[in-house]
Formats: structure tokens, C-alpha cells, sequence
């Protein structure tokens, strides 16, 4: 009888003891923390999500906005989220503290980009990232007054005052 309640304290010892990264929002690396993120939101489990995620309002905001249209979707959009998988098709690291991860589900299929920071010596994700950058790539498409687009995007309005305007043509290429 003893030997028994040894071992189940042993074992609820070692369950007690599992270090489990992914209940603490610790991620050991950058993509880590980008899979943590996603897989959390493909959950449904936001709250969680939120501990991968750069806390800065446009971030929460971005999310809430994500968790609002997840939790509108029809169940069988849901469980198919649930029951995705995640595909990385591209890892860029442009410095120690900062990487750019291009995934997708298996779901939608669609690639998305997520920039991931280190910051105070943990992975997090700037969610902010998605929606200013060219659908599936590292480059920036919006236009904020004082930052300079990049020559390879070429705009025929004028984005201050929408009007039309010749398309420049970009001989440097």
C-alpha cells in the first residue's frame, strides 16, 4: 500500500513540477512565440494569446477586434480553426531582437506575417505588424505622413489628397 501511494505521489510530484511554457506565455525562442500566439488564437483562447503579444494599445485593440469576428463566426468556421495546423513558410531575422515570421493555416491557406520582438529578454509578437506590411512579405504599404514609402511601391493617387496622379516609374531596379 505504501509502495502505491508513493507512486502517485511521485506522479503528482512530476505533473506538479512540469514546466509548462506555454501556460506562463514564455516562449524559448521567436518562433515559439509566434506559434504559441497563433495556435492560441486559432483556439480561441485570446486571454492567452494576449500573453505572446507586445502589450501596446493598437496591439489589444487589433486583438480584440480579432477575437470579436472569432467569436461571430459560425461553429464549423471555429472547429475548423481549432483543428488547423500552422504552416511557417518564411523566417527572417533582421536583427537579435527583432524576426519576421510568414505562416499560414491549414484552414485558410492564407500567408500571413507577424514581426516578433524581444523585448526584456522574452519573444513577443507586435501584432500591429499584419496590417502594415504587403500581405505575405516584409514590406511596408502604408503611407504615414513623414515616413518615406519604399521605391518599389508605386501609388497612382495621391494618398493626402486622392487625387489621381501619373504612376512614377522606378529606374533604379
Amino acid at each position: 500500500m505504501k509502495k502505491i501511494l508513493s507512486a502517485s505521489f511521485l506522479l503528482f510530484i512530476l505533473a506538479a513540477c512540469n514546466n509548462d511554457k506555454t501556460a506562463s506565455g514564455k516562449s524559448e525562442n521567436d518562433v515559439d512565440a509566434a506559434r504559441n500566439f497563433i495556435r492560441s488564437a486559432l483556439d480561441g483562447k485570446f486571454s492567452q494569446a494576449r500573453q505572446y503579444m507586445l502589450q501596446d494599445t493598437p496591439n489589444l485593440q487589433y486583438l480584440d477586434v480579432a477575437q470579436q469576428n472569432y467569436e461571430r463566426a459560425p461553429v464549423p468556421t471555429i472547429n475548423s480553426y481549432k483543428e488547423s495546423t500552422i504552416n511557417i513558410h518564411q523566417v527572417n531575422t533582421v536583427n537579435d531582437s527583432t524576426t519576421i515570421v510568414v505562416y499560414s493555416n491549414s484552414f485558410k491557406k492564407d500567408h500571413d506575417t507577424l514581426k516578433v520582438l524581444k523585448v526584456n529578454n522574452q519573444w513577443l509578437v507586435d501584432l500591429k505588424y499584419l496590417y502594415q506590411h504587403d500581405m505575405d512579405t516584409t514590406q511596408r504599404v502604408i503611407y504615414q505622413p513623414g515616413i518615406d514609402t519604399p521605391k518599389s511601391i508605386r501609388h497612382d493617387r495621391d494618398l493626402e489628397t486622392t487625387k489621381r496622379i501619373r504612376p512614377k516609374i522606378d529606374t533604379a531596379r
